[in-house]
């Protein structure tokens, strides 16, 4: 007799459909599972044994084949042991056959209680988009797949829950809708940071285009203070990308927690990371690579401190998801492409004392520039604002408790006005960090003043196409914080002066 259970698993970030067949048939006693799967696929048998005896149920004395089909899709994960049991079962008669429209996957413990697994959201929308009515998830997971709309979502604790539903002698509960989570007092707050008023404007264009930053300055300046407060500034997540942040999320096993996390996603990794923690490496063997610091930073922050003391290669690494929004990994297990949509905040000392354009600095201009020529030009090209923070002076900080700096609040309502703007005029979402080159004449038209200052700063700076697009990017943002349609002769002349290194180089 041949059995049939549904379940899913996960490529990447996406779900797809797994049709988990068993079959028994005369011979010494023994398990194969077959279907391309990995060590902890083909490991299930002993768990699923286990599970099965812990139940008071008979384990089959016959050979036992269970095969994964697609057969020729590699399986990974620890998702296949609850339909590998079900199926099972079935194929001996234990149970009767389990739905055909409900989708089953978790992880048993030799109790047989449900453990979560990575990839649920996803799967659960591949059951749904496949045609599925229920899917059947382990309870941890039920917070993140009930994301997945216009599919049945029904929280399994153990295997005896799920076999009292099946049968009709117990009922378990859909998810309700999730509601989206409220957001949390902000313990970061602008209102802290005293002074750098310049600076905190520069972050305010970068949050209101989507922009990406450079922060350049001596010690103790306020770089890392005010880049860990960039987000407190940021739109909220929309409901779109709360689907993508969770997906991205539950592919490492982490989807519970970012089901429940109101704010964008803020990554911070240090400067000894490799290539392959920045952009996605190997897992477990004969795994395709797990997504990376830049995708686990998607539509949220990605903040490198230090930025030269990162290895070269990991650097340029960023260069190819900072222009397309994603990156494609390839190795021996497989290709996958992951979202990378982020925005980057980086922060650097001028030079290797940290102390250039003060009285202390003790580097020669040659070693400044040595110092500079770790970050290379594509890379630099990539960044919008390149802003020069100075140190800060000590009226601002004896002014602190009786002076009132400006709140994440008053800058944020600033920001969705300009980005409401930006919506409106480009479409939903589509920020002017994204704007495509085509549109780049329709959306940014230049006074006659503007074009003429452009003109003469486009040669003084030396600046490539992808920079003289970045600068009319940003010159478009702060026009659309002044509300104005067109970009005057002051709002290119505030974009310029954030291309701090084009300048320094040019000299």
């Amino acid at each position: 007799m041949v059995s049939r259970v549904f379940s899913a698993g996960l490529h990447g970030i996406d779900g797809y459909i797994v049709t988990t067949e068993c079959f028994l048939s005369g011979g010494l006693p023994r398990l194969d599972v077959v279907g391309l799967p990995t060590g902890a696929v083909a490991e299930s048998g002993e768990r699923v044994r286990a599970a099965a005896k812990a139940c008071s149920f008979d384990w089959p004395v016959s050979r036992v084949t269970v095969n994964l089909a697609p057969a020729d899709t590699k399986k990974a994960g620890t998702a296949y042991d609850l339909p590998i049991l079900l199926a099972i079962l079935a194929a001996a008669g234990e149970i009767n056959a389990p739905p055909q429209d409900t989708v089953f996957f978790g992880e048993l413990s030799l109790t047989g209680a449900l453990r979560p697994v990575c990839g649920a959201l996803s799967m659960a929308i591949a059951a749904r988009d496949a045609g599925f009515h229920t899917v059947c998830v382990p309870a941890q997971n039920a917070a993140e797949a009930a994301y997945a709309t216009g599919i049945s979502v029904l929280p399994v604790p153990d295997l005896n829950a799920l076999l009292n539903h099946l049968s009709g002698r117990a009922t378990l509960p859909p998810c309700e809708a999730p509601q989206p989570p409220q957001p949390a007092e902000q313990a970061l707050d602008f209102s802290h940071v005293m002074g750098q008023h310049a600076v905190k404007r520069a972050l305010e264009i970068a949050a209101a285009g989507g922009h990406n930053v450079l922060l350049s300055g001596p010690p103790g300046s306020g770089k890392s203070m005010l880049a860990k407060r960039f987000s407190s500034i940021l739109p909220p997540l929309s409901d779109a990308e709360r689907l993508e942040v969770i997906r991205v999320w539950s592919a490492v096993g982490r989807g519970q927690e970012a089901a429940v996390r109101a704010e964008r996603p803020f990554r911070a990794p240090h400067h000894s990371s490799s290539a392959s923690a920045l952009s996605g490496g190997a897992g477990t063997a004969g795994r395709l690579p797990l997504p990376g610091e830049i995708t686990l930073a998607h539509r949220g922050v990605l903040f490198l401190d230090e930025l030269p003391e990162f290895h070269r290669d990991v650097l340029e690494t960023l260069r190819q998801p900072l222009e397309d929004g994603q990156v494609t990994i390839s190795r021996v297990a497989g290709q996958v492409t992951y979202p990378a949509s982020f925005q980057l905040i980086a922060a650097m000392n001028p030079c290797k004392c940290g102390w250039y354009g003060t009285g202390r600095c003790t580097c020669s201009k040659a070693s400044v520039q040595q110092y500079l020529k770790r970050l290379s030009g594509p890379l630099l090209d990539r960044i919008d604002l390149q802003v020069a923070v100075q140190p800060v002076e000590y009226a601002a900080l004896a002014a602190r408790g009786k002076a009132e700096e400006e709140s994440s609040a008053e800058i944020r309502a600033r920001v969705l006005a300009a980005r409401d703007i930006q919506y409106q005029r480009q479409g939903a979402d589509l920020c002017n960090a994204l704007l495509p080159p085509p549109q780049l004449a329709a959306h940014c038209p230049l006074t006659e003043q503007a074009s003429a200052m452009f003109a003469a700063a486009f040669d003084r700076l030396g600046l490539t196409a992808r920079a003289h697009d970045r600068v009319l990017r940003v010159a478009r943002t702060v026009a659309d914080l002044a509300a104005s349609p067109l970009i005057q002769a002051e709002h290119l002349a505030e974009a310029l002066q954030y291309r701090s290194l084009d300048r320094a180089a040019a000299d």
